[in-house]
């Protein structure tokens, strides 16, 4: 069943989500916090920007760091037709009981920028790696400390028999921005 604002306000509580905006902030920026089902999370200002100086190839099983132009600002610009990781300025911590499904904000894709975050999984913690691409053939804007992403927690009749902790999942507890793992 999709979770309440009640919920995530008691949950961010406990811990859940740090650190947590209990309203909906949108005066002069793209909103962040709590939504009726849903949490605003927001965009830090690191961000690794793909680049094909060193004429990599794009490998996840064998991922090339220097594909990648660090930047950090208030603004980060991303090139037409590429794409960029970041990374949330909250720390989550999911239950047991929980799956987290992340969705861009429509702001976002009204301009041509999807935003993807695979599911937070059960027992997952960290700060959560956000991939962003620009489909557009003009430079796009992003906005450090501005919402990116919403959050629908799910929330199980059971608890799952093995969580993400529990297989040790290669991205738990995650700092910063955290490239491909195998």
């Amino acid at each position: 069943m999709v979770r309440n604002d009640r919920w995530i306000k008691e949950m961010a509580r406990n811990g859940m989500i740090e650190p947590f905006e209990e309203g909906l902030i949108r005066e002069g920026v793209i909103s962040y916090g709590v939504s009726s089902y849903g949490y605003d999370m927001r965009i830090a200002d690191e961000f690794k920007i793909f680049t094909n100086i060193n004429n990599t190839v794009v490998d996840p099983k064998n991922f090339d760091p220097k594909s990648f132009v660090e930047f950090k600002g208030e603004v980060c610009i991303i090139p037409p037709n590429s794409f960029a990781l970041a990374r949330s300025v909250e720390y989550f911590r999911i239950p047991r009981d929980v799956l987290v499904i992340c969705i861009g904000k429509s702001t976002y894709a009204r301009c041509g920028i999807i935003v993807n975050v695979t599911p937070l999984e059960p027992m997952w913690e960290g700060f959560l790696t956000i991939e962003i691409s620009n489909t557009t053939p003009l430079p796009a804007k992003i906005y450090a400390n501005e919402g990116i992403a919403q959050l629908i927690f799910l929330k199980a009749e059971e608890e799952c028999e093995v969580s993400y902790a529990d297989r040790k999942g290669k991205y738990q507890a995650q700092q910063g921005i955290v490239l491909p793992k195998i």
